[in-house]
């Protein structure tokens, strides 16, 4: 028994194993395909493509809408009573009502001194204009800094008042919440909201105030951000370009037609009254400033968006705190539509035009089907048809389709049509991230709750020289500090698909698939944006 050894049969070569191997997997495959991968896939495609269609007839709609707003609509100090407050020498000051400027911060090194210097030099009587900086900086430094601005501004007659709290509880609302309830504020008929990086003009109060003071019925003012660093880089070019058509066009159709919208959190004057009326601030969500505006609609308010109302504000420039930005601002309206859409239902205040609005055009397609649309047919159901031929999609849904909605989306920014193409692979990259917050949010998963400051460079002040010591550098060739694996890893998908419809395909998709790989690769290094040494 000793001599005789266990004999195993290999393969001559490994090249026979790996044929081999590779012959069972195509067995497998062509098994499964037919019963079980075609329908499956046929079936993704169907709901992209009616997916799709309901953003064209959301876009198309908009789109006419703004249309006749700015051809036949009348404007604001024509639709609603506004008179300006004017200055008497008799009455003195007492004509105008005590307003309180908000401004919540957090470790806001290169931008503090922008928001309470412009807050400071609103032209309002002093003694009916409270200032209230709410400091929740963890930076002690940052917080010595904060309160020695404020200081400054109090010793020149400025009335600004400098608070902090033990804890970040609530976060940005917890704050505001907190300031509401100071008593120096109770005699305060409104509240102005501006985030570390805005600066209101001289005249804002002047322009606002007087429509929430004539109808009693408004209780949020609106204005239009005005970017100061969009020329900075690419990345704020192309958030510009989203952004501009959400003011432009979602903001002004909202306010034309129901009086609703979105409150951005910033930049908007509240009636104090309509807040508490709608049960005040609530840290339910990452989106306390939606949440808000809803609860508030949902009671009778109105809403008033000022486009020629601008402020001026910084977006954010580096990659990293642009994706935390979109994860909040994606993750927040579908968790709050996940805990509001039964209460707008059941609601008896507002009529049904309006909550079809606000579920079906509001929440459930610009917050939910936008996102996924972008993401599930572009990037990933489109790319699958290539492998699976069987698989047909009408040259309306993947052409004619994305191609009016992006040009429908470009109206917003026209001195940036020549980067329509760019946005369109940059959009396509952030729906992922987009959809993956979008999924936390509905099923209010781990992260669904996350609350990251969005960091700020003062690029608006170094444009000026005011900011000394801020480095910042085009992010091109540096090593990145965190490989983004998401995108690395769709762009060797997507890479796969374009070789094999080079090799195989009939439609010519490897041009995008190959232009779109390039996107994810470069998003997947970081190399967008500005980079800021640590």
């Amino acid at each position: 028994m000793d001599g005789v050894t266990p004999k195993f049969v290999l393969p001559e070569t490994f090249d026979g194993v790996r044929m081999e191997i590779t012959g069972q997997l195509g067995m497998i495959w062509e098994l499964v395909k037919a019963p079980v991968i075609v329908p499956l896939l046929q079936l993704a495609v169907y709901i992209c493509l009616l997916m799709s269609v309901m953003l064209l007839c959301e876009r198309v709609y908009m789109g006419i809408v703004i249309v006749l707003v700015k051809l036949f609509w009348k404007k604001p100090d024509k639709r609603y009573k506004f008179e300006p407050i004017q200055d008497d020498e008799e009455l003195g000051s007492s004509n105008f009502p005590v307003v309180l400027v908000q401004i919540p911060m957090f470790n806001e090194r290169e931008v503090y001194k922008l928001s309470i210097g412009a807050a400071s030099g609103l032209s309002w009587p002093s003694d009916r204009l409270v200032i209230q900086v709410l400091d929740d900086s963890t930076d002690p430094t940052v917080k010595q800094m904060v309160e020695l601005e404020c200081q400054r501004w109090a010793s020149k007659g400025i009335n600004i008042r400098y608070q902090i709290r033990e804890n970040r509880v609530g976060y940005k609302a917890g704050a505001l919440k907190e300031g509401l309830k100071r008593s120096y504020v109770k005699h305060c008929e409104y509240v102005v909201i501006f985030d570390a990086d805005f600066q209101p003009e001289p005249d804002f109060l002047r322009r606002s105030i007087p429509f929430l003071i004539h109808n009693p019925k408004i209780a949020l003012v609106q204005a239009r951000w005005r970017f100061v660093n969009s020329d900075e880089c690419l990345l704020t070019r192309m958030q510009e370009m989203s952004l501009d058509y959400h003011f432009t066009v979602e903001q002004e159709v909202g306010s034309a037609t129901h009086a609703f919208f979105g409150f951005n959190g910033t930049a908007g004057i509240w009636r104090i009254a309509a807040i508490n009326e709608a049960g005040g601030w609530k840290d339910r969500t990452t989106v306390e400033d939606m949440d808000l505006a809803v609860r508030a609609s949902l009671r009778g308010w109105k809403f008033l968006y000022l486009g020629d109302l601008q402020v001026k504000s910084e977006l954010p420039s580096t990659f990293r705190a642009f994706r935390f930005q979109q994860h909040r601002w994606s993750c927040g309206p579908a968790n709050l539509f996940r805990k509001m859409v039964m209460e707008i239902v059941r609601n008896k205040k507002v009529r049904f035009w309006k909550k079809v609005y606000v579920i079906y055009s509001f929440f459930f397609v610009r917050k939910v089907i936008a996102h996924w649309v972008t993401f599930c047919f572009y990037c990933v159901v489109l790319p699958l048809t290539i492998l699976v031929p069987e698989v047909k999609v009408p040259i309306w849904g993947s052409v004619y389709i994305p191609s009016i909605i992006t040009i429908l989306n470009s109206v917003g920014t026209p001195r940036s049509i020549h980067l329509l193409f760019y946005w369109i692979l940059f959009e396509n990259v952030m729906s992922l991230h987009r959809t993956k917050a979008t999924l936390i949010g509905l099923f209010e998963a781990g992260r669904a709750n996350e609350w990251v400051v969005t960091a700020k460079l003062g690029s608006g002040q170094s444009a000026k020289g005011n900011t000394k010591g801020l480095k910042k550098f085009p992010r091109i060739f540096k090593l990145p500090d965190r490989l983004n694996t998401l995108e690395l890893g769709f762009a060797a998908f997507l890479f796969v698909c374009g070789c094999y419809d080079f090799v195989h395909g009939k439609n010519n998709y490897f041009i995008y698939l190959f232009l779109q790989t390039m996107s994810f690769f470069i998003s997947g290094l970081g190399w967008i944006g500005t980079y800021v040494p640590s």
